[in-house]
């Protein structure tokens, strides 16, 4: 189906969004070749290992293919990132049977803790990546991906067999052992976008999630629960509000922030990293005033007026679509360096925040009353209502705001395949292609449409 066919109804192009994601997730059927195979060991035949899910098959030997992508790309992204495969496995469970099969998509999930299982047993479990056949590479520690792995363990765990359910166990006991020994789900981490060291609101709502679900779930799963568990998930929960700065009305993505190294120093906020918090995490609802403003303003930086428009985003308001978003101010990786003139808006970020508005759509239909708060006027004047009006009119204006920004991702796709990022100006598609994570962003996204 070509883009211009359906760009007005983003579920339409869901099921082949859904298999364009699926060519980069591993089965013992379907492998994908290691071009790092003689770099990275263990690598036996330099293949992939069922359940390995590839961030994007795009790495940095000449490999450019968008008109907006002036160079090669300069990162490799050939490698099963914790954070990535815990999401995708996570939107595969939960689409099963409208998009695929439950019993392939149990297959899937039992890959996916085999997978698991080797990765932890080659070293650091935090780290962020691990290669194609589940070695290391020495990647930063990085502890929201051990708190998603698990995550999505717990939502399919009862449809696996005894064996793989013995495995998936051990799995889970690793991963929490990893968040709670000595107090790590405490210290500060490397972030989702994996340029800043500090207290992440993202890593400490899904750690959040992660503890409540296995407090909820464990005993009835034959899980152990650590008897840590609720102590940190009440400290975690006691950190979220922390975040917020009254004086700028917004949710701070990262407290205490070091830079890495290579890259730039930043603004950062306001960004997306506390909207994927509340998505992926507990601690932070969708109706929250204190959200809406942060998401008000993430979404007025990069439109007309704001501190630092995407020119594309003017192209599309004239034409009902957008508008998207970045990371974050001030980003400036374009996936050629880390230093380029100025970010860019990316497909994972854009789908997030229309998950948002469908989110809160969704909850208002159910009787969450409308944010009737200050902080939330803007949010609500941006898509052309205010909170005193009536309920099915804010919620089909939030639909309608989804729908526009999920429009301009298909329509500024390479014929509906997601790379990461557009081009702020042309609108073309950037950096590394077929990103597994912009597939999934988009998918829940419809899901909550």
């Amino acid at each position: 189906m070509p883009p211009e066919a359906s760009s007005a109804n983003p579920s339409a192009v869901a099921p082949y969004l859904f298999s364009l994601m699926q060519r980069n997730i591993a089965t013992s059927g379907f492998v994908l070749a290691d071009h790092n195979a003689s770099v990275l060991p263990p690598a036996p035949g330099g293949f992939t290992a069922p359940g390995c899910i590839l961030a994007s098959p795009s790495w940095s030997v000449g490999g450019y293919s968008y008109p907006g992508n002036v160079a090669p790309i300069s990162y490799d992204y050939a490698f099963n990132w914790t954070r990535d495969s815990a999401i995708t496995v996570s939107v595969v469970l939960s689409q099963a049977a409208a998009q695929i099969p439950v019993v392939a998509a149990t297959g899937i999930l039992a890959n996916y803790v085999n997978f698991a299982e080797t990765s932890q047993a080659s070293g650091n479990i935090g780290q962020a990546k691990y290669t194609p056949e589940g070695g290391p590479t020495g990647a930063s520690d990085e502890s929201d991906g051990p708190a998603l792995r698990v995550l999505t363990i717990l939502q399919g765990f009862a449809s696996l067999d005894g064996q793989t359910q013995n495995v998936a166990r051990n799995v889970i006991a690793a991963d929490l052992n990893y968040l709670l020994s000595n107090s790590r789900y405490q210290d500060p981490t490397v972030t989702l976008w994996e340029d800043t060291y500090g207290q992440s609101i993202f890593a400490r709502a899904v750690q959040l999630r992660c503890l409540n679900q296995v407090i909820a779930l464990g005993p009835g799963l034959d899980i152990p629960v650590p008897p840590t568990a609720q102590g940190a998930a009440t400290w975690l929960g006691q950190q979220l509000p922390s975040h917020w700065s009254g004086s700028s009305e917004f949710y701070v993505s990262v407290l205490d922030p070091v830079r890495l190294a290579g890259d730039p120093s930043a603004p950062y906020d306001p960004a997306i990293d506390p909207i994927m918090a509340c998505l992926y995490g507990d601690g932070i609802a969708f109706s929250d005033p204190q959200l809406l403003s942060t998401a008000s303003q993430v979404r007025a930086q990069w439109t007309a007026g704001g501190v630092a428009p995407y020119p594309i985003n003017a192209v599309d308001a004239g034409n009902g679509r957008g508008p998207m978003v970045g990371r974050y101010l001030g980003d400036e990786y374009d996936g050629l360096s880390l230093t380029s003139d100025t970010g860019h808006p990316w497909a994972v970020c854009t789908c997030s925040l229309a998950q948002l508005y469908y989110e809160l759509a969704d909850a208002i239909n159910n009787g969450t009353p409308v944010p009737d708060d200050p902080l939330a006027a803007t949010f609500f004047s941006q898509i052309g209502v205010t909170a005193s009006d009536p309920g099915p009119q804010v919620v089909a204006a939030l639909r309608n705001a989804g729908d526009s920004m999920l429009s301009a991702v298909i329509y500024h796709s390479n014929k509906l395949e997601l790379s990461e990022q557009f081009d702020q100006a042309s609108g073309y598609e950037k950096s590394v292609s077929n990103l597994t994570w912009s597939y999934a962003a988009f998918l829940l996204a419809v899901a909550a449409r």
